[in-house]
């Protein structure tokens, strides 16, 4: 069991979403107030280049308009939803001295740029840390040889010796269904701490803490606490 007390971070998956709209302040301030070590953020670009909160490319299924944020202006996305999707200069103000790890769906190498250039220019880069697939990680690289990178993996085939090399992530960002005990310890043998996403049953999360992941992404952060505390009890 000695894998179990071995402290796991604590990541809101777009905040606390179960309470709070995901990607929105409220939803960040939550998750920490909560017990998250650190929030995972979606971010995309309007159309004048300012990055935002949004997971998908689209308000339509958070803020019921057909309009793609890529072909918006930063101020026709804050008029269209009353101020409710905050910018990630926002966002890193909001979230304070916590850790937040970025995520970047659909993102494009000029839209990696300005993102890095945004962290930068806040003042954030010792607690920002980025998680998304190789392209878009490997364009995060190109952009800030420092960045702290998580890479995002869905398959059960290893990421390939080269692409680490070239990459050089911190963390292997692991979908939570693909972890066992193998994964566990192929990871560790690469050198690299295993993030898990995104577990929000107690089951999982436990199997999770078992095997020795060192992060979980959730929906429930006060849930994982939970179970976290209650690994950390049993230990003693």
């Amino acid at each position: 069991m000695e894998q179990a007390a071995r402290r796991v971070t604590v990541v809101g998956h777009r905040g606390d979403p179960y309470r709070f709209r995901e990607n929105t302040l409220p939803s960040v301030r939550s998750a920490y107030e909560r017990g998250a070590d650190s929030v995972e953020i979606d971010v995309r670009l309007t159309r004048d280049g300012v990055p935002v909160l949004l997971h998908d490319d689209s308000l339509k299924r958070l803020w019921e308009h057909e309009r793609q944020v890529a072909r918006l202006t930063a101020a026709e996305v804050r008029e269209l939803t009353g101020g409710g999707v905050p910018t990630l200069r926002e966002a890193l103000a909001e979230a304070g001295a916590h850790r937040v790890m970025l995520d970047l769906p659909g993102a494009s190498p000029r839209s990696v740029r300005r993102v890095v250039d945004t962290v930068r220019e806040c003042g954030a880069g010792e607690r920002v840390y980025y998680c998304a697939g190789a392209s878009t990680m490997l364009a995060v690289r190109e952009a800030d040889p420092s960045a702290e990178i998580a890479l995002t993996w869905t398959t059960l085939a290893p990421p390939r010796p080269v692409l680490l090399d070239a990459l050089r992530p911190k963390w292997l960002n692991c979908r939570f269904g693909l972890v066992s005990r193998d994964t566990v310890e192929r990871t560790r043998a690469q050198g690299l701490l295993l993030s898990a996403w995104t577990a929000d049953t107690r089951r999982t999360m436990r199997r999770l803490v078992a095997l020795g992941v060192d992060s979980i992404t959730t929906n429930r952060v006060d849930v994982l606490g939970g179970v976290l505390d209650g690994a950390a009890a049993r230990e003693h």
